[in-house]
């Protein structure tokens, strides 16, 4: 699932290739992947857990931080993770299995489950794993986060569905939709007359060799699962729970870093579908691959999904050359997953790398409220609202939440999760970048 706190800047980095002008050393040093991890977990940027598996055989796991931070218990590489979209890969992979069952066509029209959504009759299943059908996404309803912690239905959900006007024509183009792969996980129990968390159990856990693995329900951190978190530039806060019933096939699953390695290995050592299935699943096809995607680092191709739900981030990737499978699950995440990512591959790669240096500047309460204000330009769809908390700054994009910004200098600030520098200008102004975006905007008359 799409991470709606920072949903403002996903977009700009949920898909983003791992590249980083590193240089290589002689032999790499497992140990540095701890030192990295409990560098970050000490400032308040990351808590979870890494799993590393090469040649089927796991060389790294560690957790860390807490599964719950109120009661202080500490997680474990057995505490479980909501692991948001990386669900799509499970999803993929069991619809893979019918089509090798004949009981599911790649060209079979959305039309023979699901007639009352508009263009059924014109979508079809390959279109919904490529994100190709134009059916508009559940979560970016305007009052999803309003009625996501609430069960639902699957007429509900369908209902809701019928009800949106399409984004586009079928095959039109790629637009990412989670509502693609919970119609998927529907079709996937009409099919077999199962529920999915039967399906999951049988046709991937029980064949892979998972053994915490399953169909999330409320968490409950005494039975070795955690609550997320999000950080408010002091503290953690517990992030509210969606109900599963939701998001089903494209982000209900619950898993360990340890446990989503071995499924890497499962599926690319061809114990879970074919390799022919596998080779057209990871063929490259539109936007965002079916169920899974291209995940570059140099000269090593890998494929993988991300992952993010309420407070949680996940990915999962594998490197069919290195036969290399890692997975970062995490409850708690203030620090921009792909930097991580780049330093644990880089750590086990054997190329040079720096830990990250952490530099903030304490501004006094008075300093930050002038740059209180709704900022706006005309080459962007959403405005920004800043606004000083004690003393923390906060920035708002129109209809998402607010997140911390920490001060670089008395005009400069970051939000390090997502990548995100704002620099305050002439007092009017600001100039925020993350990416490729370069955007200046301006203070608006109140």
């Amino acid at each position: 699932m799409k991470s709606l706190a920072v949903k403002f800047i996903a977009a700009f980095f949920a898909f983003s290739l791992l590249n980083s002008p590193l240089h290589c050393q002689n032999t790499p040093d497992y140990n540095r992947i701890d030192s990295l991890m409990s560098l970050l977990e000490s400032k308040d940027k990351f808590m979870g857990a890494v799993a590393v598996n090469i040649g089927g055989r796991q060389v790294y796991s560690n957790a860390f931080g807490f599964s719950d931070v109120e009661k202080q218990i500490k997680a474990t590489s057995k505490t479980t993770y909501r692991i948001g979209s990386v669900s799509k890969m499970f999803t993929s992979v069991m619809i893979y299995q019918l089509f090798e069952e004949q009981k599911l066509q790649p060209d079979t029209r959305l039309s023979a489950f699901y007639p009352e959504i508009q263009n059924a009759d014109k979508i079809t299943i390959r279109d919904m794993l490529l994100h190709r059908s134009g059916i508009r996404s559940v979560t970016d309803d305007s009052l999803y986060l309003e009625w996501c912690v609430k069960p639902r239905t699957h007429a509900e959900i369908v209902s809701m569905i019928t009800s949106y006007t399409p984004v586009f024509q079928p095959d039109e183009k790629s637009e990412y939709s989670n509502s693609n792969f919970i119609l998927l996980g529907y079709i996937l129990e009409n099919l077999t007359g199962k529920d999915y968390s039967s399906n999951l159990e049988e046709r991937i856990c029980r064949k892979a060799g998972l053994k915490t693995t399953y169909y999330g329900k409320p968490a409950n951190t005494l039975k070795n699962e955690s609550y997320s978190y999000s950080f408010d530039g002091i503290n953690w806060l517990k992030e509210n729970e969606t109900d599963m019933s939701i998001p089903h096939g494209a982000g209900a699953v619950v898993s360990t870093a340890e446990d989503l390695v071995v499924f890497s290995d499962a599926l690319f050592a061809g114990k879970l579908i074919s390799e022919s299935s596998l080779q057209d699943m990871t063929k490259a096809e539109g936007t965002y691959g079916k169920g899974i995607f291209p995940m570059p680092f140099y000269e090593m191709k890998g494929f993988g999904h991300t992952g993010g739900i309420d407070g949680f981030r996940s990915v999962l990737i594998h490197f069919p050359s290195e036969n290399l499978s890692l997975a970062l699950c995490s409850n708690a995440m203030n620090y921009n997953q792909n930097e991580i990512l780049i330093g644990i591959l880089s750590i086990i790669e054997g190329k040079e790398y720096k830990m990250p240096v952490f530099t903030t500047t304490v501004l006094s309460a008075d300093l930050l409220k002038q740059f209180e204000g709704i900022y706006s330009s005309e080459s962007f769809p959403l405005k920004l609202t800043v606004k000083a908390e004690g003393s923390v700054l906060t920035a708002q994009a129109t209809g998402q939440s607010a997140f911390p910004l920490e001060a670089v200098s008395e005009t400069e600030f970051k939000f390090d999760a997502a990548g995100i520098r704002i620099i305050f200008l002439d007092g009017e102004q600001l100039n925020i970048k993350q990416g490729g975006m370069d955007i200046i905007m301006k203070r608006e008359k109140q």
